[in-house]
C-alpha cells in the first residue's frame, strides 16, 4: 500500500483527502501543520507528500525546503496545494523542487489524476535507477577479473621467484623484480581507484542528492592546480619534458579539485601512455562565457572512429574492456565526470598522427553561492 502525507492546516479538508485517497487504496497520513509534516516525513518516509502553501508554525516552503535538505526525504515527490490567487506562490515553490501543484477547489479526479502521475514518475526514476545499478554490478563482475588478471600475475610470479631463488638472486636481480612489482603494484591500485571512481560515477548519476552535491563542488583559479597535477602524472611516467603547458585563468569552475584532479590525472596519464617517449604532448585551454576548456593533444597512434563512439557507450562497457584491455576506462570516467557537472568531452583524432580531447568544464559566475 502506497503510503501518501498529507500536510494542510484546514481540518475538514484533509479530512476530505485523506477519505479520498482510502477509497483508492493508499494508506493517507495526516499533518495539521509544516512543523508536524516535516517530522512525519522523516519518521514515516511516504511515498508522496501532498501540502498546503500557507499554514501556521511552517509553511509549504519551509517544509519543502526542510525535506530537500535531507538524503532521505530529498526525492519523495512533492505537491502543492495552491489558492487561484497563489500563482507566483507556486511558481516559487516550483523553483524550489515541488513536482506539481493542485488549485483550490479541486476534484476528486484531478487529485487522483495528480497523484498517480507523480507516483508512477518515481517508479520509472526507481526502475531507470535499478536497471543502472544492475548494469554496473554486472559490469563489474564480467570485466574486474579480467583486468586485475595482468598486474596480479607479475606481482605473484617475481615474488614467488625472489621466495623460491633468495639464495641465487644477486642485488641487482632483486631489484629489478622488485621494480616489476612495484609498477605492477601501481597499475593495480589505479584499476582498483578507476573502477572505485566509475562506481561513483553511476551512483550519483541515479541519485538527485549526490548529483546537487557534485555540482556544488567548485574551485577558484584552477590553472595552478591543473598544471601541478598535470606535471606530476608526467613526472611519474618519465614524460614531462615532454609536457608543455599554456593555460588562461578563470575566477572559479564548476567543479571540485577532487574530480578535477582525476580528470587531469587521467587524461595526463592517457596521453603519455598512447604516445612514444620524445613526442611533444601539449596541454591548453580556452575560456568563453559559459565554459573553461581543457584541451590535451598528443603525437601518438590516435583512434578509430568506433573507439572514439565507444567512449560515451557505456552500455558496451564489458565488451570494450574485453577487447582493449581497459584503455578506454579513464576517457569514460573523464567523460562522465565532465557530463555531471554540465560539461562534456570530446575526441578528435586522426589515426597514427595525433589525439585532442577537449573537456569543457561549466565556469562558476562571480560570486555564485556553491558552497
Amino acid at each position: 500500500m502506497k503510503r501518501i502525507l498529507i500536510v494542510e492546516d484546514a481540518a475538514s479538508l484533509r479530512k476530505d483527502i485523506i477519505e479520498m485517497l482510502g477509497f483508492e487504496g493508499y494508506e493517507a497520513i495526516g499533518a495539521e501543520n509544516g512543523q508536524e509534516g516535516v517530522e512525519k516525513a522523516l519518521a514515516l518516509k511516504p511515498e508522496l507528500i501532498i501540502c498546503d502553501i500557507m499554514m501556521p508554525i511552517m509553511d509549504g516552503f519551509g517544509v519543502l525546503a526542510a525535506l530537500k535538505k535531507e538524503p532521505t526525504t530529498a526525492t519523495i515527490p512533492f505537491i502543492f496545494l495552491t489558492a487561484r490567487t497563489d500563482r507566483l506562490d507556486v511558481r516559487q515553490g516550483m523553483s524550489l523542487g515541488a513536482d506539481d501543484y493542485l488549485t483550490k477547489p479541486f476534484t476528486v479526479q484531478d487529485l487522483l489524476n495528480s497523484v498517480k502521475a507523480r507516483l508512477e514518475k518515481k517508479q520509472q526514476f526507481k526502475q531507470a535507477a535499478d536497471q543502472r545499478l544492475d548494469n554496473l554490478r554486472g559490469n563489474i563482475i564480467l570485466a574486474l577479473p579480467h583486468e586485475l588478471r595482468t598486474p596480479l600475475n607479475v606481482i605473484l610470479g617475481f615474488s614467488e621467484l625472489m621466495v623460491s631463488d633468495a639464495s641465487l638472486l644477486d642485488t641487482e636481480r632483486t631489484q629489478e623484480m622488485a621494480r616489476h612489482i612495484n609498477t605492477a603494484a601501481h597499475r593495480l591500485y589505479h584499476l582498483t581507484e578507476n573502477y572505485l571512481t566509475y562506481a561513483q560515477t553511476e551512483l550519483i548519476t541515479s541519485d538527485a542528492k549526490l548529483l546537487e552535491r557534485y555540482r556544488s563542488g567548485y574551485l577558484i583559479f584552477p590553472a595552478s592546480a591543473i598544471r601541478h597535477y598535470a606535471h606530476e602524472k608526467a613526472r611519474a611516467l618519465e614524460r614531462d619534458k615532454d609536457l608543455s603547458i599554456d593555460l588562461l585563468d578563470v575566477e572559479r569552475i564548476g567543479m571540485s579539485e577532487e574530480y578535477l584532479k582525476k580528470l587531469v590525472t587521467e587524461l595526463t596519464d592517457n596521453a603519455c601512455k598512447f604516445s612514444a617517449a620524445g613526442a611533444p604532448i601539449r596541454l591548453t585551454s580556452q575560456v568563453d562565457d559559459a565554459f573553461y576548456t581543457l584541451i590535451w593533444r598528443d603525437q601518438g597512434r590516435g583512434m578509430t572512429p568506433d573507439q572514439i563512439a565507444n567512449v560515451g557507450a557505456y552500455n558496451q562497457f564489458e565488451r570494450r574492456l574485453y577487447e582493449d584491455q581497459g584503455s578506454g576506462l579513464g576517457l569514460i570516467i573523464c567523460s562522465r565526470l565532465a557530463e555531471l557537472a554540465g560539461g562534456r568531452l570530446t575526441i578528435d583524432s586522426v589515426l597514427g598522427l595525433w589525439t585532442e580531447v577537449a573537456v569543457q568544464i561549466p565556469r562558476c559566475p562571480q560570486g555564485a553561492e556553491n558552497e
